[in-house]
């Protein structure tokens, strides 16, 4: 609705998971590689963890794209709150293995059929348990089980699990030790920090076909990183609702009243105390694509620039528990795959 007033040639700030606006900070480079490479190497069992809203899906599709389609079997089980029975049934179905039986004896031997023929095809079957932390214990164990198609040191099937944070408690339970020690690699993303939140937008608003600054002002940026708390789904839907008010408005910018407006809109859990807001002044926008993060504008003093220069009070975001680091293999695999670059 908005797109043509503010010259950009589609939505910015949609919430379906698009591959092709995957903001790639550091730990989701490094999770995109663990994923590709896990999956690549048959490495059996991997886990992705990260808070609601922090890019999960858009990271599995992205991995799933960037192998090649002609070798990848898949069944992606998008809602895992299922019996033990009805969730075999479901993988079965979505690999689209034909007349399911109803023995549990015979879904399992076909199931083993068509891993043992994909083997031999040289072709990948990957499982993908998305939202894998609301997983009975029952079905975990279904899960662990399936692990155990494998000749010799080669995998039949690929899984990988994704869920929120809750899922690393489940794992960490001592009755589940043995699903445990199975996993290859455990893999996490975080919420962005204020300079990446600012990025983010950046890189959007360009990849959107934006070709001006962002409409948005440096109060309203910050206000977007103090209420979204650098979750990116709350910064789509924080921004997408602002940018349609100031477009009822035909306010070319994007202030901090817009931003306050959709918070309280969206029902936010927390909210920041901000400093009145001063005269608007809208974001930097790189001119390239793929180089997304501001440049300096010396001509026009009042815009931003870098993240790390543009304001000594921009928060860092905190609160979300100890930062867990992904293995520092991963950032070499995401150098070795140009994954980020």
């Amino acid at each position: 609705m908005y797109t043509t007033f503010f010259g950009l040639q589609k939505l910015p700030f949609n919430l379906t998971p698009d591959p092709a606006f995957l903001f790639l900070p550091p730990k989701h480079r490094e999770a995109l590689a663990g994923l590709t490479y896990a999956i690549l190497e048959r490495k059996g069992f991997v886990v992705l963890t990260g808070d609601a809203g922090t890019g999960k899906t858009t990271l599995l599709n992205s991995a799933l794209n960037r192998l090649p389609a002609d070798r990848i079997e898949s069944s992606v089980i998008l809602n895992p709150t299922l019996t033990a029975s009805e969730f075999l049934e479901s993988v079965l179905l979505d690999f689209d293995i034909p007349d399911v039986p109803a023995s549990k004896a015979q879904r399992l031997w076909k199931l083993q059929e068509f891993l043992a023929r994909t083997h031999r095809q040289n072709r990948l079957a990957v499982l993908v348990i998305d939202e894998a932390h609301k997983l009975s214990l029952e079905v975990l164990e279904e899960v662990r089980l399936l692990g155990n198609y494998e000749s010799g040191a080669v995998k039949y099937l690929q899984i990988l699990l994704l869920g929120q944070s809750e899922l690393d408690d489940l794992l960490n339970r001592q009755d589940l030790r043995q699903f445990r020690q199975r996993i290859a690699l455990r893999l996490y993303i975080d919420p962005l920090t204020a300079p990446e939140v600012h990025q983010y937008i950046l890189f959007r608003w360009v990849k959107a076909g934006g070709r001006e600054a962002p409409p948005f002002t440096q109060e309203a940026v910050r206000g977007i990183t103090e209420w979204s708390q650098g979750i990116p789904r709350l910064v789509n839907s924080i921004c997408d609702t602002a940018l349609l008010m100031a477009y009822g408005d035909e306010s070319p910018l994007v202030g901090i009243n817009y931003v306050h407006d959709a918070a309280m809109n969206l029902a936010p859990v927390h909210a920041p105390s901000l400093p009145p807001a001063t005269p608007p002044r809208p974001v930097a926008v790189a001119s390239a694509e793929k180089s997304y993060a501001p440049r300096k504008l010396m001509a026009q003093p009042g815009m931003l620039s870098s993240p790390a220069e543009e304001d000594p009070g921009l928060p860092t975001l905190a609160g979300y528990g100890i930062p867990r680091e992904n293995s520092s293999l991963m950032k070499r695999l995401a150098d070795r795959f140009g994954i980020g670059h």
